[in-house]
């Protein structure tokens, strides 16, 4: 029996050594196969180990957060950065604007955040740009012909990577797309009170997990606004090496004197019209004040949906909140000013921001409205009412 086998064994090899076109067919299939085999392997594999695949292919990136970066992004860059470095690639935080609120800045100061301020894109620490809480670059000179190596983001957009995209829009915090990317790579979070090396394998630092924490939980109102099944998982995963001393400091900074001022503006000047609330605080110094009154405003009793808006610089800055199903603020606070000139607006389901430039007059002496303050207020409330 053994000898039959060899034997047709041996006359399929003379076969195969006669024909050579045989031979680069069996040749080819094999490649084919090989690469086929290569291919299944990639796609099996997630998005954090695709990613993590992708960091380790370059020497270093530019890790750019959005203008004005919050808690979300910073984490998310933090995580980046860490995810970076496990793969022997260079990385740097950079973000345009400031980093403003008190929660924010106290975000950095406790994590020891270090972030690279730019106002060109020449400043961009690499050609190999990872954008980051958002999908396409702005808020720096040059900004529009940034074409990023890869984009990590939960909002509404158009942007994409080069090499790589994952834009999670059912997500409350891009904090929780990266919180799987570990989670996907077999990292374990580090307790507070241990030592990286007592961990066996792959690791999350505390100083990371904490962010991505912080991240989560502000992005969604504490998990009780926008927030997804992926959301509580993300928390789950992360909590085992959060320090919570450090996540309190974040989460319970003191508040400027002007932000409780701006939110009880907003408290006594608002307009309720059945179950939604518009209120104009006026002039601001600092328009982060704007969204803290707003979300402030939205838990009062009998209201379901706010805006709230103030001027700094001659800009209208808009800041919306719902939690009614009828109302998806992003789209609201867009038909309401989709049709102003040098306005925009969007955002989630629950929550929204748009800025209203101002109007030169044509002899450019002076800036006037773009649209009157009570045009502006019925126009929000149609808004909110569908009625637009």
């Amino acid at each position: 029996m053994a000898q039959v086998g060899a034997r047709a064994f041996q006359q399929g090899w003379d076969a195969i050594e006669a024909n050579p076109r045989l031979v680069v067919a069996v040749a080819g299939g094999a490649l084919a196969l090989v690469a086929a085999l290569a291919l299944y392997r990639r796609l099996r594999r997630s998005p954090g180990e695709r990613f993590r695949a992708l960091l380790a292919g370059r020497d270093s990136v530019a890790v750019l957060l959005h203008p004005n970066p919050d808690s979300d992004a910073m984490a998310a860059g933090m995580a980046v950065a860490e995810l970076a470095r496990s793969v022997d690639t260079d990385a740097v935080l950079q973000y345009s604007g400031q980093v403003r609120r008190q929660e924010n800045r106290a975000f950095r100061t406790v994590l020891d955040l270090e972030l690279d301020r730019i106002d060109h894109v020449s400043d961009l620490a690499s050609e190999a740009v990872v954008l980051v809480d958002h999908n396409e670059a702005r808020g720096f000179a040059g900004a529009d012909g940034v074409l990023p190596f890869a984009v990590v983001d939960h909002h509404p957009g158009e942007g994409s990577g080069e090499a790589y995209t994952d834009v999670r829009t059912d997500y409350g915090a891009a904090a929780s797309i990266l919180a799987e990317y570990f989670r996907d790579t077999g990292a374990t979070p580090v307790p507070p009170d241990a030592h990286e090396s007592e961990v066996t394998g792959a690791t999350l630092s505390t100083r990371t997990a904490t962010g991505l924490l912080y991240g989560v939980i502000s992005d969604t109102n504490r998990l009780t606004r926008g927030a997804s099944a992926a959301d509580f998982s993300a928390g789950a995963y992360l909590h085992p090496g959060v320090d919570e001393d450090n996540l309190e400091r974040i989460a319970d900074p003191a508040v400027s004197t002007e932000a409780l001022d701006v939110k009880a503006r907003a408290i006594a000047g608002r307009d309720v019209r059945g179950c939604f609330a518009v209120s104009d605080v006026g002039a601001v110094s600092n328009v982060d004040a704007i969204p803290q009154a707003a979300d402030e405003l939205v838990g009062l009793e009998g209201v379901t949906a706010v805006v709230v808006l103030g001027e700094k610089d001659g800009t209208i800055h808009l800041s919306g909140r719902s939690r009614d199903d009828r109302v998806h603020m992003g789209r609201a606070l867009d038909a309401a000013v989709g049709d102003v000139p040098d306005a925009s607006a969007g955002g989630h389901a629950r929550m929204g921001g748009g800025q209203i430039g101002p109007q030169v007059s044509a002899d450019g002496s002076e800036e006037v409205p773009v649209v009157g303050r009570e045009e502006l207020l019925d126009r929000l409330f149609d808004a909110m009412d569908g009625e637009r």
